[in-house]
């Protein structure tokens, strides 16, 4: 999956990065591990984080809030497209799209308000275009054979939902968010389609698809650009905002989504906090 990258400086003077890859087994030690050799860069951090356990999700966050007393730019950029279910029993695809980046966040914000001004970058993409969500309905599996793919574009309209809401509700904290379309990027994405429709997607992505560098510079766009705190909740593709799709807009649509979100990932952390610590309320705990 594609890495998530919560940086600890303000925008544009990004000096301590510490970074995830979501799905990455944990090495030996628990903690952050240094890894220059992969990005020429000594204050990159990698930190196991797997979108697909909301356990994991707060284990991140506990640590992260634990070594780091500031957060000014997180980017949730982990995206997949594939069948199956979750530890959870959500969608594989909607959890570490939605789920897991929503809790994440959830989990970091007072930090970012702490550390404001700071900024929000959801990767989503034009697939929302495509996307149909049930806020009384959350995570069920896509019907019909492009069931996966629906999935995903279910997926993705919840980024630019979550992106518009997040930034109602954090309106005059000098925490703004953005939605963004990278583009088409030639990633691994897709690695779990079906074996009969690799054939035709090999090609397509050497052909016409964007290398990761090219994808990268719209999130980087929102993420470094002074200027952009009016656009907060917008939608961006190639670094210019833009109208997302009428149900991308829909600001009911949005709150219902949140709430939605909120009460299913209440239940599960609830759960989960039966199994370790039934002392805990889940408020606090969350």
């Amino acid at each position: 999956m594609a890495s998530l990258l919560p940086s600890c400086s303000p925008p544009g003077q990004a000096r301590r990065i510490p970074l995830s890859r979501a799905g990455r087994a944990p090495g030996p030690a628990a903690g952050p591990v240094l890894c220059p050799q992969e990005t020429g860069n000594a204050e990159v951090l990698f930190m196991h984080l797997d979108l697909a356990s909301l356990r994991s999700v707060r284990a991140f966050a506990s640590a992260f809030l634990r070594q780091e007393p500031h957060l000014h730019l997180l980017i949730n950029n982990a995206g997949v497209s594939a069948g199956g279910r979750t530890e959870d029993g959500y969608g594989l695809t909607f959890q570490v799209n939605h789920l897991g980046h929503f809790l994440l966040t959830q989990l970091l914000l007072e930090r970012l308000q702490r550390s404001a001004p700071s900024r929000v970058v959801i990767v989503a993409s034009r697939a929302h275009c495509s996307g149909r969500l049930d806020p009384a309905a959350l995570g069920r599996p896509a019907r019909g054979a492009l069931r996966t793919f629906q999935a995903y574009c279910d997926s993705k309209l919840a980024n630019v939902l979550h992106a518009r809401e997040l930034a109602t509700r954090l309106q005059g904290t000098e925490v703004t968010c953005y939605a963004v379309h990278p583009g088409f990027v030639n990633t691994e994405l897709f690695r779990h389609a079906p074996l009969w429709l690799k054939p035709l997607l090999v090609p397509l992505a050497w052909l016409f698809f964007r290398e990761a560098a090219e994808g990268a510079e719209t999130p980087l766009y929102c993420a470094t650009q002074e200027g952009l705190e009016r656009f907060s909740g917008r939608y961006f593709a190639d670094c210019r905002p833009r109208e997302p799709w009428p149900q991308g807009r829909d600001d009911g649509l949005a709150r219902a989504l949140w709430e939605a979100t909120v009460i299913d990932v209440t239940l599960l952390i609830a759960v989960l906090l039966s199994d370790c610590c039934p002392e805990c309320s889940t408020t606090t705990c969350l």
